[in-house]
């Protein structure tokens, strides 16, 4: 899928979420003030949160998906961890907020009204739709691998969690467990505050270039062990840069060969490694005689210029 259609695809999802949250967020807002619900008025603030999520989602993918020009030469892939960033400090403070009215709440002694029945039904088109478009997102966001719309997707399911931490409350309101509605309006902020750490924390690590998972390397490790010609794997570093991937590689060959054929086994290690891994965005091979030892205090190969430094 070319840069293009993971635009178009992420604008698409994004603003079917807008119009759904705001419509959601339009009923909680009604049913938490007829039905008198504190939790179902502190999900509609949720609800109303996803929607400024979905907007940083659509410039976030915009910014990212751009050319490679002068001034980055090397994409603008990690504007989408910024903008996943950015998703994540916004359920943070929606579950601070969550948290904080909760516990003031029940510490004032504030009067607590029993909830209506329309909040009951509220609470229950709410779990039922943000379900669906939890689902909706998450599979769109893996099709065209998007850090910010599976961010995006988990505001979702955290905002189904919510709901059912509302329905809960207000069930138990209506039996006579009053205070039920703002001890689940907390618990619902605690949850939400979990997927805001979660995903800032995944956000974070590929922004200061991470490695990738050891399954994705241990297999990039077989894939080039298995080109004709290669006799062993000297070396191979891995970094996250946004969703893509950087890698480094450095194989043996037979140091008797020409330079031409020892650039052959190079370049053909570069294709299987773009090949078989979609995410790889650049890789470089270098190709060192089979037996040979870094010199102690060695110039690093990457500043050198000899022909035996292969990049393809």
């Amino acid at each position: 899928m070319n840069d293009e259609e993971v635009v178009k695809t992420a604008v698409k999802v994004s603003t079917v979420s807008i119009v759904v949250n705001v419509t959601l967020s339009l009923l909680k807002l009604a049913a938490g003030i007829i039905g008198q619900s504190m939790a179902m008025l502190s999900d509609a603030i949720h609800s109303l949160s996803d929607v400024v999520g979905s907007v940083i989602v659509i410039i976030g993918v915009k910014i990212a998906k751009k050319k490679e020009d002068h001034e980055h030469q090397y994409g603008h892939d990690k504007i989408e961890c910024l903008a996943s960033l950015a998703l994540g400090a916004i359920l943070l403070c929606t579950g601070v907020f969550l948290i904080y009215e909760g516990v003031k709440k029940i510490a004032t002694g504030e009067h607590i009204s029993t909830p209506g029945v329309i909040a009951l039904i509220a609470a229950i088109v709410s779990i039922v739709t943000k379900e669906a478009m939890y689902w909706y997102t998450k599979i769109n966001a893996k099709k065209i691998n998007s850090d910010a719309l599976k961010a995006e997707a988990w505001h979702h399911r955290s905002d189904a969690l919510s709901s059912v931490g509302s329905l809960i409350g207000i069930g138990g309101a209506m039996l006579g467990l009053k205070l039920l509605d703002p001890i689940m309006a907390g618990i619902i902020g605690a949850l939400i505050i979990k997927v805001a750490i979660d995903i800032s924390k995944e956000a974070v690590d590929k922004m200061i270039d991470k490695a990738c998972d050891d399954e994705t390397e241990e297999e990039m490790e077989k894939q080039v062990l298995a080109v004709d010609g290669v006799m062993g794997l000297d070396l191979i570093k891995t970094r996250m840069f946004g969703t893509k991937i950087y890698v480094d590689i450095e194989i043996s060959a037979d140091g008797n060969l020409l330079l031409s054929e020892s650039h052959h086994i190079a370049e053909d290690v570069h294709d299987v490694i773009e090949e078989k891994f979609p995410e790889v965005k650049h890789c470089t091979v270098h190709v060192n005689p089979y037996g040979y030892k870094h010199r102690k205090n060695a110039v690093s190969y990457t500043h050198l210029t000899l022909p035996t430094i292969l990049r393809v």
